[in-house]
């Protein structure tokens, strides 16, 4: 996991054209998702966290967006309840 507040922009950039980071996450929420979502984009940067894996981000006890990953919301919303 790594802390938007913690890399710069230009690393970011380059992290992502290597497909090192494949999607993002709201620290304070606990929610992940895809790095197109317009919800993601909206989130303060100190909240902003990136993981490499939608498994690293289910390890970090993350659950997906309901914007951008629906059908992954609904199957970890229904598994919850």
């Amino acid at each position: 996991m790594i802390q938007h507040s913690k890399i710069s922009d230009a690393d970011l950039r380059s992290e992502i054209k290597q497909y090192k980071i494949s999607f993002g996450g709201n620290n304070k929420l606990k929610i992940y998702g895809t790095l197109s979502c317009t919800s993601g984009k909206k989130m303060k940067r100190e909240n902003r966290v990136f993981f490499l894996t939608e498994k690293e981000a289910i390890t970090n006890s993350f659950r997906p967006c309901g914007h951008c990953m629906k059908q992954k919301y609904q199957k970890w919303k229904h598994e919850t309840i």
